[in-house]
């Protein structure tokens, strides 16, 4: 008797993960895998999109041929603001430049003359100006930088739908990644940006499919229905959808603190955008409001910070338990932060870290004491950021019950105790999920493949109040 499953690629990029999910979505099988980058023609460095290629093709053939395991379907999450440059044949014709590549500067003013001004277009796309990380600029680049090779070019896919066409063969578009500030999207009219066709980019941009389709395939004589794959962040989101039906806003944590709201879709304004504001794209098609802070990078470093000043191991912060009376004192002689949101708060957001980068250290008797500024801190700039989301065009306060927090700061208790007493009309919960982006990959196919229910209980829930866990 073999166990009916499904196989997911979630592709982020430091890890490459393979995962088999049961019927009752349970990961039953696993592989991870770490490629060295490479340079691309720049000398840039960048994925290896052979070692990547050659590996989820037989990464799939193998898991084809585990004898107590039927790998009914296949899906994709990747990361996003990437794309693949295919010929007629589905070879790629160039690198799969990094989304963090320097852009001309020269180029960049060239689109916004021709096709701005800036302000109006990244809100008709819901973009905020990122230049290589709006993958829409990466392939305009491609076509000035590199007319004999766009000459050549057959379609321009996101990574998700590249990984999905080399089982399907099968070229196709997906919402999740056109919507992601790629400055692709037309969020006003629900269709490509007019400078898409003006430039004569549409031709090369496969059909539109819906994010939950797949196709069946023949793979090593097995027929396999193939999904066409999701960014990740989207993806991330499916099993909070599958979960609950009441309005919540997810704060995904790491890097970036991404603060996404399924129940707002909302026109961003410029303002909004100026702040990091951008739009997800549901995978049912909707806009997902949503907030970006880099949060979790100025932790890392703020943590080397306070380790060599107070000579102690990085990793302290973990031991370090929530001090209500702590964050008292603290919040009665800091005067620059508090959790309160003023006139000048949206100003935090806009600095390259938080004010805890500007504080001396030689203010704080202890490591315990900093380490609770620093959360503060922290904290003051995401209630900022995920106030952003919780509002309409108009400003009015979208009613939302619950706020989850998943990744590194929701087992973080001081950060989520803080989070707590800032929004004391929400229920503020550490969420967990194993693999989320994953799993959000299976459940979308879900019909396509598994008979059984769809699971209600794949989230984990630990509840904050202002001071106390429940």
């Amino acid at each position: 008797m073999t166990t009916p499953a499904i196989a997911i690629f979630d592709i982020g990029k430091t890890n490459k993960k393979l995962f088999l999910f049961d019927e009752h979505y349970r990961i039953i099988w696993e592989k991870s895998k770490q490629f060295v980058e490479i340079t691309d023609n720049d000398g840039d460095a960048c994925e290896d999109l052979d070692q990547l290629t050659n590996w989820i093709t037989a990464s799939l053939a193998d898991v084809l041929a585990l004898p107590d395991i039927s790998v009914q379907a296949v899906n994709f999450s990747t990361y996003g603001a990437s794309l693949v440059l295919i010929d007629q044949d589905g070879k790629p014709v160039c690198p799969l430049y990094n989304y963090l590549k320097v852009y001309p500067p020269a180029l960049l003013q060239q689109f916004f003359s021709a096709y701005g001004p800036e302000s109006e277009i990244t809100r008709q796309t819901a973009s905020p100006s990122l230049s290589s990380l709006n993958s829409g600029l990466q392939l305009y680049r491609f076509k000035y930088e590199q007319p004999d090779l766009f000459e050549r070019m057959g379609y321009a896919l996101h990574l998700p739908q590249y990984a999905s066409y080399l089982i399907s063969q099968w070229a196709v578009s997906d919402l999740t990644s056109i919507g992601c500030h790629t400055m692709l999207w037309d969020f006003d009219r629900q269709v490509y940006h007019p400078w898409v066709g003006k430039e004569n980019l549409d031709v090369h941009l496969a059909p539109i499919v819906s994010s939950d389709s797949a196709r069946i395939a023949t793979v090593n004589e097995k027929p396999i229905q193939v999904g066409v794959g999701l960014h990740d962040s989207s993806a991330a989101l499916i099993p909070y959808l599958a979960s609950f039906q009441e309005p919540f806003v997810l704060i995904s944590t790491g890097t970036w603190c991404v603060s996404m709201n399924p129940f707002n879709s909302s026109p961003l304004t410029p303002e909004e955008l100026q702040y990091d504001c951008l739009n997800y794209m549901h995978y049912k098609g909707q806009p997902v409001k949503s907030a970006r802070l880099f949060a979790g990078y100025e932790h890392e470093h703020q943590v080397k910070r306070l380790a060599d000043h107070f000579q102690v191991p990085i990793d302290s912060y973990v031991r370090v338990a929530y001090n209500p009376d702590l964050i008292g004192q603290l919040r009665q002689h800091a005067g620059l932060v508090t959790t309160e949101a003023d006139a000048k708060g949206k100003q935090l957001l806009s600095m390259q870290g938080s004010l805890f980068g500007q504080r001396n250290l030689i203010d704080f008797d202890t490591y315990a004491e900093a380490y609770h500024q620093l959360m503060l801190d922290i904290v003051a700039q995401q209630l900022i950021s995920t106030n952003l989301v919780l509002a309409d065009t108009s400003g009015n306060r979208v009613e939302v019950k619950r706020l989850f927090v998943d990744g590194g700061f929701g087992k973080n208790p001081i950060y989520m105790n803080l989070l707590a007493k800032a929004f004391p009309d929400i229920s503020v919960y550490a969420a967990s999920v194993a693999q989320a982006s994953a799993l959000g990959a299976a459940l979308a196919i879900h019909a396509h493949w598994n008979v059984q229910s769809l699971p209600s209980d794949c989230v984990e829930l630990k509840k904050y109040t202002a001071s106390v866990t429940a």
